[in-house]
């Protein structure tokens, strides 16, 4: 459903032509929608590069984090999840199987929390 009021579930104003969604996507379903978007792009790119994307992302939400609004986190958030669901796609693997391992708490011990 739309958020309907016109403006994000933060109550600042959401950008025009765009509609917001209490939709929650997993992962596979990311990968999905990059790969429609970005694909051939990615591709094209290929992995060594994309890797560099993910890092410069990787440091962008480390600054945010540190110094940022909630905005620009949530923002550099969405960045890096984007480009892991890239580097995956290129190198075939499925973000929602590997997680898996992840399921029922900490891989290594089995317990959540965690136990090591």
């Amino acid at each position: 459903m739309p958020w309907g009021d016109g403006t994000d579930r933060y109550g600042g104003a959401r950008q025009p032509g765009r509609l917001r969604y209490r939709a929650i996507v997993d992962l596979r379903e990311l990968q999905e929608v990059i790969e429609r978007t970005y694909g051939e792009l990615d591709r094209d790119r290929g992995v060594a590069p994309t890797v560099a994307w993910l890092t410069e992302e990787l440091g962008e939400l480390a600054q945010a984090v540190r110094k940022g609004t909630r905005a620009e986190i949530e923002h550099e958030f969405s960045d890096v999840l984007a480009w892991v669901a890239s580097l995956a796609n290129q190198v075939d693997v499925d973000l929602t199987e590997v997680i898996e391992r992840y399921r029922d708490g900490c891989p290594k011990c089995g317990d959540a929390p965690c136990s090591c």
